[in-house]
């Protein structure tokens, strides 16, 4: 069909014409398997990745399905090799099953012999296999189920996982809608998780992804181990399970540093569960402590970080992801779909804010000039060190500071990445800062004060990048980062994307002209820019 508001083309992208009458459409359709990649004001840029489409495909679309949808929304000949591309890409999926066999186990079924004969050759898959019973058929040791998944994924053989889960450990969990309702985003959500089982759901900053947790937990009606960041995190969860379920305070534990309770629904964190001693994890029996039903992995992006690696073991359990990114700099996505599933639901940013359900914001860079002895000795440094003379730098503490006086009363988060820096600003603004050495009691009285008002003004470490609700806020600045972290700028952005009545959100990224700082700050806010948000740069000297 000509006409359309899309192009595709042979190298793998799709360009979305915004202002067309069926753009709306056409994006509701390709976001199963195309994946964003630039979202500026008039032509958004999407691209078919091999990832994309098998996540697609597990989600239960087809490649027929995917070409109709190309050829229906394309203003021009979809060019035939793509379509054949597309068509081979989304067939390799699910030529590899994992099944339970009745008195075999765990074993590798497949429908192409010569792609079971390919991987059984590979030196990475012989230690994670065992006999082959027969042509299509070969034993899978039960605790390298992730791992082979891992491993066929990175072959080009991603394998179907039809093995099942087991139910665990009943335990009934009703969600309490009284005075509240799940959002019809949320709803779809965990329809979607439960009826694939597992898998990653990717909602927004201040979406409500707990709440999506509590809908699948009420869903599976089983023990529950839930895996966060930290203790406040563990802590917010645990609030919030208690308000709006059915779980009373008793039947929730908390699995931390600072106590180690076992119930039916436990919130422990990742931290304290791969701590290793003496060449052991100490700690790894609590996941064979309980039968558990549901496993919900919060912030899932960090998982494939080797430490983390370890809780994915629980290949047998059903297990929900839950991240407002997916994107790491290390490309290492695909460990997710391995460990944890497919995306099974994914909201643009924009359309929850267009819904009402989170705040508008505004991103403006600031651009700071560096006086000339800084300069100079930022051009002596070694580059190594170089980021860190840039994104410290004193001129850009005045100019924070000159910030947090234009918006005086209004609830203000100032948020880096290191200490010496927050440790001076706090200072200078006669503000509470929360860092790494925070005690975790400290760490929520000042959260606490700020939610009620009490102070309107908080200097935070990165400790504040993760699962930390602070609807408030309105104001945030951000004065250092860690280096080019797409996913550190849209956690701390969406410290601010929490509903306010209506009120927009101001987000400010202070950075050093003419530095490696101004090339990090273009890499972190790709993410946000694909979303749909637009940086204002102005001067410090307009201020």
């Amino acid at each position: 069909m000509t006409g359309g508001p899309l192009v595709v083309q042979s190298d793998r992208t799709l360009l979305l014409e915004v202002d067309h009458e069926q753009a709306d459409d056409c994006r509701i359709e390709i976001a199963p398997f195309a994946e964003l990649e630039r979202a500026p004001e008039h032509i958004h840029t999407y691209r078919l990745t091999p990832l994309g489409l098998w996540n697609a495909r597990a989600a239960g679309h087809d490649a027929e399905g995917v070409v109709d949808v190309l050829l229906r929304y394309s203003r021009y000949p979809v060019p035939g090799s793509l379509l054949m591309d597309i068509a081979e890409t989304m067939e390799r999926y699910g030529r590899l099953r994992l099944e339970s066999h009745p008195t075999h186990g765990l074993v590798l079924v497949t429908s192409d012999r010569a792609v079971l004969t390919e991987v059984t050759r590979s030196a990475k898959v012989k230690g994670l296999i065992g006999r082959q019973i027969d042509a299509d058929t070969v034993v899978v040791h039960p605790s390298e189920r992730g791992h082979l998944k891992q491993v066929l994924l990175k072959l080009g053989w991603p394998a179907e996982d039809l093995a099942g889960y087991i139910d665990g450990e009943a335990h009934a969990i009703d969600l309490e809608e009284d005075d509240w309702e799940l959002r019809p985003y949320q709803r779809q959500a965990v329809e979607a998780f439960h009826h694939g089982g597992s898998g990653v759901v990717v909602l927004p900053c201040g979406a409500g992804k707990t709440l999506v947790g509590a809908g699948a937990m009420a869903q599976a009606s089983a023990t529950t181990l839930i895996l966060v960041t930290n203790t406040v995190s563990a802590r917010q969860w645990r609030d919030e399970l208690v308000r709006r379920t059915s779980l009373t305070a008793d039947e929730i534990g908390e699995y931390s540093g600072a106590r180690k309770q076992i119930r039916p629904v436990t919130i422990a964190t990742y931290q304290v569960v791969t701590t290793k001693r003496n060449g052991v994890h100490p700690h790894l029996e609590l996941f064979d402590a309980r039968d558990w039903g549901l496993i919900i992995y919060d912030e899932v992006h960090l998982l494939p970080a080797p430490v983390f690696r370890r809780t994915a073991d629980l290949q047998a359990r059903r297990r929900l992801g839950l991240t407002a990114t997916l994107v790491r700099e290390d490309g290492q996505e695909g460990e997710v779909f391995s460990l944890i599933g497919p995306k099974r639901f994914d909201a643009p940013w924009r359309d929850i804010e267009a819904q009402g359900w989170i705040a508008p914001a505004d991103c403006v860079e600031v651009r700071v000039t560096l006086p000339d002895d800084d300069r100079l000795a930022y051009a002596m440094a070694d580059p190594e060190a170089r980021y860190r003379l840039a994104a410290s730098a004193a001129r850009k503490t005045e100019v924070t500071l000159d910030i947090v006086n234009r918006h005086a009363g209004e609830p203000t988060l100032v948020i880096g990445q290191y200490v010496d820096q927050l440790t001076d600003l706090a200072e200078r603004l006669d503000a509470p800062v929360i860092t790494g050495s925070t005690s975790t009691k400290q760490r929520e009285e000042l959260y606490e004060q700020f939610r009620s008002g009490e102070i309107d003004l908080l200097v935070v470490s990165k400790v504040a990048n993760f699962s930390v609700d602070l609807p408030t806020a309105e104001v945030a600045i951000q004065v250092s980062g860690a280096f080019g972290s797409r996913q550190e700028e849209a956690q701390r952005l969406g410290r601010l994307l929490r509903p306010k009545d209506g009120a927009s959100a101001t987000f400010y990224a202070v950075v050093a002209r003419d530095t490696v700082d101004a090339d990090f700050a273009q890499h972190r806010q790709r993410f946000l820019a694909e979303q749909g948000y637009a940086y204002r740069i102005i001067d410090a000297e307009e201020l």
